[in-house]
């Protein structure tokens, strides 16, 4: 049995401090066994994370091509170049609005979707399986997809409502057909943790609710949506963060280009065009750091509004 601190205080000196040493070296051989088993994930991680991010930041500090011979250092040369790089710049902002478009939509439709399936009485699995099978396809089927229903000429999506709108050829309407398509594909997962929090939410709070006469609007304003906050923020945070990284789905529906007139280029697309079709790998780096630098600084941003929040309630 191992002697705890407050016991060690009331043993005499010899014995206390014997019994100290024993639970030092108790719990040096519980570490020295608990670091094997996670020795397999710190290898793995120093290998597929650790290694990329120090590979790619001295990179980000050369002049390197795509074959890696005669890599030259140059300092922060390819740092100066993106900062008044417009091209970059211009697909910052692609990927930036594409976020503002999507985050609040796939937010409020997948609190809908989650609402009805949860509150529905007959085929409850059916309505489940039809908001969350979308997203279980891989992004290319997706867009190949939507690529064929928004085609204009011969897309069903256009047909169906009577429109003669150019989808995928027009720059005022080809972001808006990413969103629409990545809304059909991702909402799924969303709708899932909400699902996932409503059922978590006590009975007995809606039943007193209504004992004291509250209707449906004020039972969702003042239990669900404020029982819901924190799932909220979750689905905000993930949905930031993986629509700041457009790629997949814009480069299939517009045929691998940039869009019309580079209106769909995203910041991921446009540092691939550099570093393996202009092959300035060392320039491409530098663009990859800059965004990992982003990505980090909204996830640091998210953490610390949640903590301010979480004290600013107790």
């Amino acid at each position: 049995m191992t002697t705890t601190s407050a016991e060690t205080t009331l043993l005499p000196p010899s014995r206390a401090s014997r019994a100290t040493a024993t639970a030092t070296v108790r719990r040096k051989q519980g570490f020295q066994h608990g670091g094997w088993f996670i020795a397999p994930f710190l290898l793995l991680f120093v290998l597929f994370v650790i290694w990329p991010l120090l590979r790619g930041l001295w990179l980000s500090l050369t002049d390197a091509n795509i074959s890696g011979d005669g890599a030259g250092f140059v300092g922060l040369d390819n740092y100066r170049e993106a900062l008044h790089d417009t091209a970059m710049w211009d697909a910052l902002g692609h990927s930036a609005w594409f976020t503002l478009l999507v985050v609040p939509c796939i937010t409020v439709l997948a609190f809908l979707l989650a609402m009805l399936a949860h509150h529905i009485e007959r085929g409850k699995w059916l309505w489940r399986l039809c908001f969350f099978v979308p997203f279980l396809l891989p992004s290319t089927v997706a867009a190949n997809m939507w690529q064929w229903l928004m085609t204009q000429g011969i897309g069903l999506f256009n047909e169906t409502f009577g429109l003669t709108t150019p989808w995928l050829t027009d720059k005022s309407y080809a972001m808006l057909a990413l969103v629409i398509e990545t809304l059909w594909w991702t909402v799924g997962f969303s709708f899932l943790l909400y699902l996932a929090a409503l059922q978590g939410i006590p009975a007995h709070l809606y039943e007193a609710a209504k004992l004291d006469g509250a209707n449906a609007w004020h039972r969702i304003v003042h239990i669900t949506l404020p029982m819901l906050r924190h799932i909220t923020g979750l689905v905000v945070a993930l949905q930031i963060l993986a629509s700041l990284q457009l790629f997949d789905q814009a480069v299939v529906m517009m045929d691998f280009g940039p869009g019309p007139e580079g209106s769909t280029r995203s910041f991921v697309q446009y540092t691939l065009e550099q570093g393996f079709t202009s092959y300035r790998v060392g320039y491409a780096s530098a663009m990859s750091i800059i965004f990992f630098v982003i990505i980090a600084a909204v996830a640091l941003g998210r953490m610390v509004l949640l903590r301010t929040r979480e004290e600013g309630t107790r």
